[in-house]
């Protein structure tokens, strides 16, 4: 599948008015204005897309989708015959959920963990658009989107690396440095990063551990890293680089309990051609000072609507 990368993610979310100090003033997310049909909800900017983080009302905190960007509407087309071909459930949206997701067209289908995944392509965007929330030099979205996600899944089958690497064409990065079992994905597209999405074994526990954002310099990292500890934000790990990607980053909790890693690259990454083995998580810094897992993580009965 022509895939680019994570166009978007939703969340549903007990702490609504948390994110609305936090986004712009710690993160420094532009607020975007809700659609008509949604206004209950929270949307975020992170470049001139119409929004690439979503928050909905919610009685406890969750990711409610990961939407995946096409490259085009032929590419759309082809990713969801081979979804049907594979006997892979879909439900085509109707133009209201489309115009919320502020797309051409979009489908839902789930991994097979439980997950809910959107696929869709060209989301409305206005050049110049963007105004971060606070001064800040902006989010390395572009052709490579949100960023990544790392989840966590009570079973690790080989029916979910079949799905990811045979149905939707990622590529298998590795295991990575941590214990237990991992697997990294990315889709086809993406030669910037070593991974889109991440799930890592946790029996009996299901949910988001981290999301990934890169930002524009390392300024924005420092000056994030300051606000997080101005603010006593709860750290999972400090300032670091890791062992297979070039690039610096820190771990912090955000209002939903789950971690955002906020990078920057050092230097372009390049694909090494080989399976990630590293043997160290990072060749500096990230010393774990906060749970690896955050509030986030539940019991799987809580995350997955069945």
């Amino acid at each position: 599948m022509d895939i680019i990368g994570i166009g978007y993610l939703g969340f549903e979310t007990a702490n609504l008015d948390a994110w609305r100090d936090y986004g712009p003033q710690v993160m420094g997310f532009q607020v975007a204005p809700s659609p008509e049909s949604d206004s209950d909800s929270l949307y975020f900017k992170m470049d001139d897309r119409r929004h690439r983080l979503a928050f909905h009302p919610g009685k406890i905190d969750r990711i409610a989708y990961i939407g995946w960007e096409a490259k085009g509407k032929l590419e759309f087309q082809a990713a969801v015959a081979r979804f049907r071909e594979h006997g892979v459930e879909v439900s085509v949206a109707d133009q209201d959920l489309c115009e919320r997701r502020g797309v051409k067209e979009l489908v839902r289908f789930r991994d097979p963990v439980g997950y809910q995944h959107e696929l869709f392509y060209a989301q409305k965007w206005m050049p110049r658009s963007f105004q971060p929330g606070r001064p800040h030099g902006g989010f390395t979205c572009g052709e490579r989107g949100v960023g990544h996600v790392v989840l966590i899944t009570p079973e690790y089958t080989p029916e979910l690396e079949h799905f990811l690497t045979n149905i939707m064409g990622m590529r298998y990065y590795g295991a990575g440095a941590g214990k237990g079992k991992t697997g990294f994905f990315r889709s086809k597209l993406n030669t910037h990063t070593s991974h889109d999405i991440a799930y890592g074994f946790g029996p009996g526990k299901a949910g988001v551990q981290h999301i990934g954002i890169t930002v524009n310099s390392v300024r924005d990292v420092g000056e994030t890293y300051d606000l997080v500890r101005k603010k006593g934000l709860q750290m999972m790990m400090t300032l670091g680089q890791h062992t297979q990607d070039p690039h610096m980053s820190f771990y912090h909790f955000t209002p939903s309990g789950f971690a955002i890693e906020c990078i920057v690259e050092l230097e372009p990454w390049h694909d090494d051609g080989y399976e990630l083995n590293p043997e160290k998580l990072s060749t500096w810094g990230h010393e774990l000072v906060g749970p690896i897992l955050g509030s986030s993580v539940r019991s799987p009965e809580e995350v997955f609507d069945r």
